[in-house]
């Protein structure tokens, strides 16, 4: 890895230190991680804050009505943590063709905030008022809007306004106050926000998940045509889980079993690991990478589904079967599509570490800000989550109550040739296990150093429309021998769609950080 090679013009290096290291994608979400630190909190402590604070930050796409996945590193022992919600126990009736996307039909218990309280209680130094105070800082006194993040909110203004029932409306006062979205560098505040995260921290999460937020919630939900009720937020809690591995190439590479599609990563991998990719034209590897990517989405959307409904999946989805059908699935030319049209989500993700500790965390609402659903005087914007079930019956992840559904966003955690350990991620819905991928192949195939790997530009299966996106850097003639392969190709010039990754990575008590161009995000290292 050359940490001085940048062929890539995002005008972007990595930052290098030895005491703490951190990035995501909003430079006030890692002040709060930075001021944290100063404190004395550990890189535990870093990350919850950074993830509190990104929930006002980026409330297009995430909120504390969300749910959360992380990866712990402590002293070279990997912890994971599952902070995903169940469907209610009395389900929402949807047509027997699709879940609506807006409204109650697809909430989910909301598991983020489970999620901070464990990290915390397991790994945590400061007292969980301090961690989260940047977060109630932002809420009250207000931030200005980055620019990445008012283009979301723009966008997501043609999709939240034009909702006509009276459910939606606290939500669009909160986050569209005088109809539209706040523009770039104009100041959101929202005590709701404010007075939650204070309720959070001073009980510990109990007031969310079975005190005065709680009934809050469940109350609105009962008024409102919802089926949340407080035994489902009551029962909920979050998973301690052993995260999956693979090598590829002599690079180790950690995800999350399911309910995450941390899977289809490691899946492709280990397919793409016959096929010497070094020796293949860039058009060729860059086909291969696409197939495999299609392959094991098929089998992970045959399979994935609440793992305390089927505990053997994670196994069944790595075997030497599955990882045999990837590969013979891979041919010459492009080959079918895994799954119907899906819709693209939003989240984000961050990294952290410490002399000690490393922590990849990722939290969403899923489509945006999720359901449109927010609880009066709270700023709980709720997910829209249950869009990730399917309606066939009998399928694995086909909804019913009390199930966790198919779920999209995934820490990741690598060790690398040379040294090189720690988190890695990429946000973006379907695109993180491509994302995933593609990052893995640049800093192992190319050699590449993390901020290099994130400049570069990427490609995309998107599933809504079935086209293969291109980044505009990857140039015409690649596009066109793809083309000839059979792909639907499409030149996408909007980043947005490709993802926005962190990683941070030690080394021999050298701490580097790199942050995604796509984003309006920050890499910081003491």
């Amino acid at each position: 890895m050359r940490l001085d090679r940048y062929p890539y013009p995002s005008g972007r290096r990595v930052v290098l230190g030895t005491r703490a290291a951190l990035a995501a994608s909003h430079p006030l979400a890692v002040a709060a991680g930075v001021s944290v630190l100063e404190r004395g909190g550990n890189a535990v402590d870093a990350a919850i804050a950074m993830a509190a604070a990104l929930t006002v930050l980026e409330p297009t796409a995430n909120g504390i009505g969300g749910d959360l996945f992380a990866i712990v590193e402590d002293r070279g022992r990997l912890f994971g943590l599952n902070a995903s919600g169940k469907s209610p126990r009395r389900l929402v009736p949807v047509p027997a063709d699709r879940i609506p996307p807006f409204g109650w039909a697809a909430v989910t218990v909301p598991g983020a905030v489970s999620g901070w309280v464990a990290l915390w209680r397991r790994f945590g130094r400061l007292p969980l008022a301090e961690v989260l105070e940047p977060a109630v800082r932002f809420a009250r006194e207000g931030h200005p809007v980055a620019p990445e993040v008012a283009r979301a909110w723009r966008r997501a203004e043609q999709v939240y306004l034009p909702l006509e029932d009276p459910v939606f409306d606290p939500f669009k006062r909160v986050f569209f106050p005088g109809g539209r979205a706040p523009r770039p560098g104009e100041v959101f505040r929202s005590e709701g926000h404010a007075r939650t995260l204070e309720a959070i921290a001073e009980s510990e999460g109990e007031a969310f998940y079975r005190g005065e937020l709680a009934e809050r919630m469940a109350a609105f939900a009962a008024k409102t045509g919802g089926t949340l009720s407080l035994g489902d937020l009551a029962e909920h809690a979050p998973l301690w889980v052993e995260p999956l591995s693979v090598n590829y190439r002599g690079a180790r590479v950690y995800e999350l079993p399911p309910n995450g599609q941390g899977v289809v990563a490691l899946l492709a991998l280990k397919a793409l690991e016959a096929f010497d990719l070094s020796a293949y034209p860039a058009e060729d590897a860059l086909h291969l990478a696409i197939e495999a990517t299609k392959a094991a989405f098929a089998q992970a959307f045959a399979r994935v589904a609440d793992p305390e409904q089927h505990p053997g999946a994670a196994e069944a989805l790595l075997s030497e079967e599955a990882v045999g059908e990837v590969r013979a699935a891979v041919g010459r030319a492009a080959g079918p599509w895994p799954a119907p049209s899906l819709v693209p989500g939003g989240t984000v993700y961050l990294a952290a570490a410490d002399r000690a500790l490393s922590v990849s965390l990722i939290q969403s609402n899923y489509q945006g800000f999720g359901s449109g659903v927010l609880v009066p005087g709270t700023g709980i914007a709720l997910q829209n989550r249950g869009l990730g079930f399917v309606l066939t019956p009998g399928h694995p992840n086909a909804r019913a109550p009390g199930r966790r559904p198919y779920h999209t966003i995934i820490p990741g955690f690598l060790e690398l040739p040379g040294g090189f350990r720690g988190p890695f991620g990429l946000m973006g819905g379907f695109m993180q296990p491509q994302g995933h991928l593609q990052l893995l192949l640049r800093m192992v195939e190319e050699r590449q150093n993390p901020q290099a790997a994130l400049d570069a530009p990427r490609w995309q299966l998107a599933f809504a429309g079935q086209v293969l996106l291109l980044e505009p850097g990857f140039g015409a003639d690649l596009a066109l021998a793809l083309a000839d392969r059979g792909h639907r190709v499409r030149v996408e010039p909007e980043h947005a769609r490709f993802g926005r990754g962190q990683i941070v990575l030690r080394r021999e008590g050298v701490l580097l950080a790199a942050s995604e161009p796509r984003a309006d995000g920050l890499a910081f290292a003491l």
